[in-house]
């Protein structure tokens, strides 16, 4: 795997491909639909060390971290994480004290159970106000930008009292061939929206077919929602679910050839931590065989809306309650008794 360092508020020089870009999402498909293709991963090591990149900085160094309760002894967390330069917050959102470079605009925590019976991913809003170690009070997605990934897992940490196991990064610029190698993907759009800029394309409502670069606008459209990112995180959760899907299908996974062609599209936009390299997700792999797309559940962490900070900004105000509730279910390795109750 080749090396990749992440600047805390340096810009970088690769300008068309910035490592820190994301998504908040493809990454679950990644760390998950590739991972339950189970022995494919195995063959592809080759692949996928020599075109991921290493993330050389990734975990805290001089702080007490959570250790992992004897209850949840062999369940796994893992920081899903990245920023959009051509459809997040990037250089145009200029937040008092904080640099402009490095924000990461799409955050998920995966949870795998030690049971390895489903996966579950939770979307945490980039502008939840909450305390970043040694900051004070900030947007999440400002962690990266003052302190790097070891800030962010820091703060990740911090909130839910939890460890995190392995950090994972991908480029949405990775969609595109992905979804080409899936042939397109169909998703359910819940509200009809047109994205942004000369070269905008109109969403209707209802089953549509996403493939290429239609695929990165609608992921990364969030002005045209009235609630902003709310709706920008349901769409990019849909738009995983969709392609998890297709791609958990006895067609796909019985397919060396489409297998190989998916994770050569995808690795070259993909940095993980040193620990998961080819053989540390092959074994993860084999251990969650047999999980399938109705086995990942998604969900937001929830919140109090949409508040105002004491410097003027437009926040997403924490719910401590249920923030305390999903801490309780990560230390005994309870989340999926958790999610089915709160979503009830």
């Amino acid at each position: 795997m080749s090396n990749y360092l992440e600047e805390p508020v340096q810009p970088t020089a690769r300008k068309k491909r910035p490592v820190r870009i994301v998504l908040f999402s493809a990454l679950a498909l990644v760390l998950v639909a590739c991972l339950v293709a189970g022995g494919y991963l195995f063959n592809l090591a080759s692949t996928y060390n020599s075109q991921t990149q290493t993330i050389e900085e990734v975990f805290p160094e001089g702080t007490d971290r959570p250790t992992r309760a004897a209850e949840a002894e062999g369940a796994l967390n893992i920081l899903l994480l990245g920023s959009d330069e051509n459809g997040g917050s990037g250089e145009t959102e200029n937040l008092p004290g904080v640099p402009n470079e490095g924000r990461s605009d799409t955050m998920m925590l995966m949870h795998i159970p030690a049971d390895r019976e489903g996966v579950y991913v939770m979307s945490i809003m980039r502008d939840t106000w909450t305390d970043i170690p040694g900051y004070g009070e900030h947007k999440i997605n400002a962690a990266t930008a003052f302190g790097g990934v070891p800030l962010l897992v820091e703060t990740v940490e911090g909130l839910f009292d939890a460890p995190i196991d392995h950090v994972a990064i991908i480029d949405f610029e990775g969609f595109t061939g992905l979804t080409d190698a899936l042939g397109g993907v169909e998703v359910n759009n819940e509200i009809a929206f047109q994205s942004r800029g000369a070269d905008g394309e109109f969403f209707a409502e209802g089953p549509i077919t996403l493939q290429g670069e239609s695929a990165l606008k609608f992921v990364r459209e969030r002005y045209a929602f009235t609630d902003g990112d709310y709706q920008r995180v349901k769409n990019q959760q849909l738009f995983i679910q969709a392609i998890m899907g297709k791609f958990l299908t006895a067609d796909t996974l019985s397919n060396p050839l489409k297998i190989n062609e998916i994770v050569g599209q995808v690795s070259p936009y993909l940095s993980v931590d040193e620990g998961l390299d080819a053989s540390a997700a092959g074994s993860l792999a084999l251990s969650l065989r047999n999980v399938r797309s109705n086995d990942v559940e998604f969900f937001t962490l929830p919140n109090l809306g949409i508040g105002t900070s004491a410097d003027g900004q437009s926040i997403i105000v924490k719910d401590d309650a249920a923030i305390a509730e999903i801490a309780a279910a990560l230390d005994t390795d309870t989340l999926g008794d958790y999610v089915e109750t709160a979503s009830r």
